[in-house]
């Protein structure tokens, strides 16, 4: 990392005009690829996955290191074109952002889908859906902001339209959507910063014509969010928590002129991480293709459909063609675990499920055992399945309401379909405001 200099306003605006900006970085080198193995053993499972979500993560992860395993690209090209064909208008706004990135990543045949099919076109009605909705309901979005800031992301790399001023009025540090509770959102705020960082940039080149108040916001906007994701940054690295680390390295890597060389480690960082994947954390094709670009020094603006799909050095992208295999929890031991459902009062149950269950096994079986007081309802998202209703009380962003899930009364860092549960844990679904 350079080292960053404290400059009054006017520099710091006249700073953020030089083209020549360059970040610095940290990635695995080449002889430590073999440990990054558990997470392209995840990815190839990518093919037995559904949503939409899932092989556009994966797609893009892929894309962007540089995997050459044709046939899986292939599968989920194949995933992704029927919901381009059969299902688009059932996708956020977020979800589309996602597939126009991963379409798109490098010139490929595949990327004529994107224009074949007017996604461009369509992203920026979604968004326009977002930014009516903040309008109508107290700044709160269809989906959230994470979404929100791929699709200014998506729409800036791929020259689409939007409004650089609504970016500038809605994207302040303070807005409560970077919140969860009192809790800063570190991969919102890291998707924000690398959509932010792509405007600063589309301005200062002069593609999106701006008044000059709006590029200084930014830069100072860029600046307060790399702020608030290094105050998350932990004793051993992490920053937020495993899962929010690889967008956080990503918005670091932009955005070296906004802090000092010493407020961050990127080596420890990343070994830490390290030591994470041979541990088993990134269990999930989504949690696996999130991680894998920081990793290998790449972030979401290498994005370029304009430039030739790059290759991975050495035996690299050959280890992805080695066999996976699956191991299924019906294969192994049971435990038992107490699951609770909260909203005025709780109720309980003991449930019965395979050793290697995840949490959303647990609810399944429970569902069984009683539809009325263990019901529950649920769609597939960019991080795997999201708990849409439980008794029928929906989740709802309107109201910023949701089921919060949690362990020993502490709330879950990992999502329903990934955290695996333990014999004898309580387990709890609440319903719960941010």
């Amino acid at each position: 990392m350079r080292q960053s200099h404290q400059l009054p306003l006017v520099g710091l605006l006249l700073f953020s005009l030089i083209p020549s900006q360059l970040c610095e970085i940290c990635e695995v080198s080449e002889e430590n690829y073999i440990r990054l193995k558990p997470l392209l053993n995840t990815m190839n499972q990518s093919e037995y996955t559904r949503g939409t979500s899932f092989s556009a993560n994966v797609l893009l992860s892929l894309q962007l290191v540089g995997i050459q395993n044709q046939n899986l690209k292939q599968k989920l090209i194949q995933q992704i074109e029927y919901t381009v064909k059969r299902r688009l208008s059932q996708v956020s706004s977020g979800e589309l952002a996602l597939i126009i990135l991963a379409l798109g990543a490098c010139r490929n045949p595949d990327e004529n889908l994107i224009y074949d099919y007017h996604l461009i076109d369509k992203l920026e009605n979604k968004f326009q859906a977002e930014i009516e909705n903040m309008e109508a309901h107290n700044g709160n979005p269809l989906t959230n902001y994470y979404q929100l800031s791929l699709d200014v992301l998506a729409l800036c790399l791929f020259n689409g339209t939007y409004s650089t001023t609504k970016v500038v009025n809605y994207f302040t540090p303070e807005n409560k959507n970077y919140y969860f509770g009192s809790q800063f959102s570190v991969d919102t705020g890291a998707m924000a910063v690398l959509a932010l960082t792509c405007v600063k940039r589309s301005l200062i080149n002069g593609q999106v014509k701006t008044d000059e108040s709006n590029l200084k916001n930014i830069s100072i906007y860029i600046k307060s969010l790399v702020e608030k994701i290094l105050s998350e940054k932990k004793e051993n690295g992490l920053i937020g928590n495993t899962f929010s680390t690889g967008e956080a390295m990503q918005a670091l890597f932009v955005s070296s002129d906004y802090y000092h060389e010493n407020d961050w480690n990127c080596q420890q960082t990343l070994n830490t991480v390290l030591t994470e994947i041979s541990q088993g954390a990134f269990s999930t094709p989504t949690a696996a293709a999130q991680v894998l670009p920081a990793l290998m020094g790449k972030t979401f603006l290498d994005v370029n459909k304009d430039s030739s799909c790059v290759s991975a050095a050495g035996n690299f992208s050959n280890s992805t063609h080695e066999p996976v295999t699956v191991t299924t929890p019906g294969s192994q031991s049971s435990i038992s675990v107490n699951y609770s459902v909260t909203i005025n009062e709780t109720y309980s149950a003991n449930v019965t499920v395979p050793n290697g269950s995840v949490f959303l096994d647990v609810m399944e079986k429970a569902q069984k055992m009683n539809d009325t007081i263990f019901g529950f309802t649920m769609e597939e998202r960019s991080w795997g399945p999201y708990i849409t209703s439980v008794q029928g009380l929906w989740a709802s962003n309107n109201d910023r309401t949701y089921w919060e899930l949690l362990s020993g009364g502490i709330p879950l860092s990992q999502g329903v379909g990934s955290y695996v549960v333990h014999d004898g844990e309580n387990l709890e679904v609440h319903w719960s405001k941010y």
